[in-house]
């Protein structure tokens, strides 16, 4: 591998490394929660704007997947209708708390709110309707916009610190920087309470609601049933 090809790799793989070892207790913590939803049937609600819904999407109705993570996703906040638009609506106040009332989470439910800067308008105000409306909330940010108007890291019940640095790109190409990083940790960190959280419910005594894939022998029967169990309320089902 060329130089960048090798030291974007090492980039990535520090940062995952540094979240698992120095995360380790808020990640155990946080996936006590999955479990918890999971055996009470309720539902993993996540949030996130721009590049940061991008994790929401990864782990709504895939292989591999919980059938009970339900993404609450709008159109204004995400790049496919507008992206400078997008950028500019994640910082004004008004919109987190309509889509908040469109899902309706409940106590019941788990809210996970995703941005790596941790300071616009809807991730921030996300956060405060999952605390007026009693839903248990972890957040996943970095604590390198700390001083520069995060709070994402102090309003969660458990809060995750993704630790991407200041303006996520991390590789110098001439005078700029390039390969963001707070995908690959944002990924990482919900897949990897998902998958503890579903473990930890099976050994419970609970089958966790997981897809298979729709191109293995059985997949599709699984997944059919799995969507009559969670239609209507998992509302982009």
């Amino acid at each position: 591998m060329t130089s960048l090809f090798h030291d974007y790799f090492e980039t990535i793989t520090d940062l995952l490394g540094r979240i698992e070892s120095e995360e380790a207790e808020r990640l155990a913590a946080a996936s006590d929660s999955v479990a918890d939803v999971i055996c009470r049937d309720g539902l993993i609600y996540t949030f996130g704007c721009g590049h940061s819904h991008l994790p929401s999407l990864d782990t709504f109705y895939r292989a591999g997947g919980l059938a009970c993570v339900s993404p609450m996703l709008d159109d204004d906040l995400m790049l496919h209708n507008g992206a400078a638009k997008s950028s500019r609506m994640e910082k004004m106040p008004g919109i987190a708390p309509e889509l908040f009332r469109r899902y309706r989470p409940t106590p019941k439910d788990l809210l996970v709110v995703i941005s790596a800067s941790g300071k616009n308008a809807a991730p921030v105000e996300m956060c405060g309707c999952a605390k007026k409306a009693g839903v248990k909330l972890v957040t996943i940010s970095s604590s390198a916009y700390k001083g520069h108007g995060a709070k994402l890291l102090e309003l969660g019940d458990i809060a995750i610190d993704c630790k991407v640095p200041y303006g996520d790109a991390a590789i110098d190409v001439g005078e700029a920087k390039m390969g963001g990083l707070s995908t690959y940790a944002s990924l990482f960190i919900l897949n990897a309470i998902l998958i503890e959280g579903a473990q930890k419910a099976f050994d419970r005594g609970i089958v966790p609601p997981v897809y298979a894939s729709g191109n293995v022998e059985g997949g599709t029967q699984r997944n059919v049933a799995l969507e009559e169990r969670y239609f209507g309320r998992v509302k982009n089902l």
